[in-house]
């Protein structure tokens, strides 16, 4: 992948984050950090739904080769997030905690696909 493709790659990124935050709020959760970093990998937005923190993986796949956006979240990324999540509650404390996927096609709120409790 070139430098102008990698650009425009990690834009829409951001920009699937950023819509999936927005949607999510007017879902009724509460934004807590985006993009949480550790050794064990990322955390693309962590939300608050009353009493229980929510970590989202956010996957935009405008392509459905290959199984699409959900096919995308293998064990392997599950067990990265899983553990990135852990390492959160360990410096922020100890909470009930979800893990939510946000599937999309195209960058477009009517678009957004959420699974709860995904994994």
């Amino acid at each position: 992948m070139n430098e102008k493709m990698k650009a425009k790659h990690l834009s829409a990124g951001i920009n699937a984050e950023q819509l999936a935050a927005t949607f999510l709020t007017q879902q009724g959760l509460t934004l807590v950090e985006k993009n949480f970093r550790c050794p064990y990998g990322e955390i693309d937005l962590i939300m608050r739904e009353a009493k229980t923190l929510v970590f989202v993986e956010v996957r935009l796949r405008s392509s459905t080769s290959f199984g699409g956006a959900s096919m995308s979240i293998t064990a392997s990324k599950q067990q990265k997030l899983t553990r990135t999540a852990e390492r959160y509650l360990q410096t922020h404390g100890n909470t009930d905690c979800r893990f939510d996927v946000i599937l999309m096609q195209q960058i477009d709120i009517n678009a957004v696909e959420w699974i709860k409790n995904a994994f």
